[in-house]
C-alpha cells in the first residue's frame, strides 16, 4: 500500500491507495474546514502503479457553487453591496447611490464576470429589514434572483462592550451568514416573510388610525403641560381657547402671551388631527367583508370569537391571519411577542416574562 498525505488548512489527511485499485472520480467533492469551503478535485491517473491526486482551493475555482452571493448595507444616501461565491472566498465590494437600480444591475453583472460565473448564474441576496421596506426585495425577485429579508435582531454580533462597527464589517458578516444559510444552516438568522403589495397596503388604514391616536395624545399632553407650568388646569373642550383667554395665574394676571401663542398653535394642530381621525373612522366603517379573499374569510372567522369586534378582527386579519400561514401556537406567540423569555444557566433558572418582540400592532390588540 502507498500512503499519501495531503495538507488542508490545519489538518492532515492520509489516503492509502492500493496498487491494483481502479479509481475513477469525475465529481467535485466539497469539504468544510474551519469555516472555509474547499473544493477537492481528484484527478486520478495511473503512472507506473502510483496514483496521483491534486487539490484545488474553492476560492481559486469560482465554479465551486455556481451561485453569486450578494449582501446589501442600505443607507439613505449610499448602498454598499458585497459579492462572493461562498464561505471563505474572496469578497468584492461596491458602493452605489441609494436606489440606483441600473448601477446595481451593472455591479451584479460585473461581479459575475470577475468571479468567472456564467451570465445566467443564480443570484442569492440578502439585506436587513428596515426603512427600505420590501420594494427592493420585489425588484430582486422580479428579475429572477433569490432574496432574503433578514430580521436584524437575529444577526450574530460580537458581545464585547466596544466592538468594531462599520459597514464593511457588517457586510462581510452578512455574506458569511448568507453562505451558512444557503449551505443549510437555518438557525443562523431569522428570515422575514414578505407580504404581497395588496396585503401590505391593506394594513395602512388601521396603522394610520394608531398613528393619529398617538399624535392626538401627544398634542393634548403638550397643552396640559404648558398650562401646568403656570398653575392652570383646563379641560380640553371645543371652547378651549376662550377658557385660555379668561384664565388667570396665581397672582391674578393673564397667561403670558408667548404661552398663549403656543397653546393656540397646538390647538390648531389638534383640530387638524381630529378631522383626520374622523375621516379614518368613516373609512373603517365603510369596510366590507369579501368572503372571496383570505382576509375577508379571516375577518368573518375572527368576528365569531367572543370579545373580538370589527376593528380588532380587521387588525388581526390584515396583520397576520389574512396572508400568513401559522403552523402552531408557539409560532403565533413568537410572532406577536407573547412567547416566554426563559433564562437558565447552571443552577439559575427563572422566567423573565414575555419577549415583547415582533408585531406590536397585534400585541396591543391582543393584550
Amino acid at each position: 500500500m502507498i500512503g499519501e498525505v495531503f495538507e488542508t488548512v490545519g489538518f492532515a489527511r492520509k489516503i492509502d491507495i492500493g496498487r491494483e485499485a481502479d479509481w475513477r472520480l469525475d465529481t467535485m467533492q466539497g469539504a468544510t474546514v474551519r469555516g472555509m469551503v474547499a473544493t477537492l478535485h481528484a484527478d486520478l491517473t495511473q503512472r507506473g502503479g502510483v496514483m496521483m491526486q491534486t487539490m484545488t482551493r474553492g476560492n481559486e475555482s469560482s465554479a465551486a457553487t455556481g451561485d453569486l452571493l450578494v449582501a446589501f448595507e442600505l443607507s439613505q444616501r449610499w448602498w454598499k453591496v458585497g459579492f462572493t461565491t461562498g464561505m471563505g472566498h474572496r469578497v468584492r465590494t461596491r458602493r452605489i447611490s441609494a436606489g440606483a437600480l441600473e448601477l446595481l444591475a451593472q455591479a451584479i453583472a460585473d461581479a459575475k464576470k470577475m468571479f468567472g460565473l456564467a451570465a445566467e448564474a443564480r443570484v442569492i441576496s440578502c439585506y436587513e429589514a428596515g426603512r427600505e421596506g420590501f420594494w427592493l426585495h420585489r425588484y430582486l425577485t422580479g428579475r429572477g434572483d433569490t432574496n432574503y429579508v433578514v430580521d436584524s435582531a437575529s444577526i450574530e454580533v460580537d458581545r464585547r462592550a466596544r466592538r468594531t462597527k462599520t459597514d464593511a464589517v457588517d457586510l462581510r458578516g452578512l455574506l458569511a451568514l448568507l453562505a451558512r444559510y444557503v449551505a443549510g444552516d437555518r438557525r443562523c438568522w431569522r428570515v422575514v416573510r414578505v407580504p404581497s403589495v395588496a396585503d401590505e397596503d391593506a394594513r395602512q388604514l388601521h396603522r394610520t388610525w394608531e398613528t393619529l391616536q398617538g399624535d392626538r395624545t401627544r398634542v393634548i399632553n403638550r397643552l396640559k403641560a404648558v398650562l401646568a407650568t403656570h398653575g392652570v388646569r383646563l379641560a380640553i373642550t371645543a371652547d378651549f381657547l376662550e377658557h385660555v383667554a379668561a384664565a388667570r395665574v396665581w397672582d391674578g394676571s393673564a397667561i403670558p402671551p408667548g404661552a398663549c401663542e403656543r397653546l393656540t398653535h397646538d390647538w390648531v394642530q389638534l383640530q387638524g388631527i381630529e378631522e383626520q381621525v374622523a375621516a379614518v373612522k368613516a373609512a373603517r366603517a365603510r369596510l366590507r367583508v369579501d368572503p372571496a379573499t383570505a382576509t375577508g374569510r379571516a375577518v368573518q372567522a375572527l368576528q365569531q370569537v367572543r370579545a373580538i369586534g370589527a376593528g380588532g378582527a380587521w387588525v388581526l386579519a390584515t396583520e397576520i391571519f389574512g396572508w400568513r400561514e401559522i403552523r402552531n401556537g408557539r409560532e403565533l406567540g413568537a410572532l406577536v411577542g407573547l412567547a416566554p423569555a426563559l433564562y437558565q444557566s447552571g443552577a439559575t433558572q427563572h422566567d423573565r416574562g414575555i419577549t415583547r418582540a415582533g408585531n406590536a400592532h397585534v400585541r396591543r390588540m391582543m393584550v
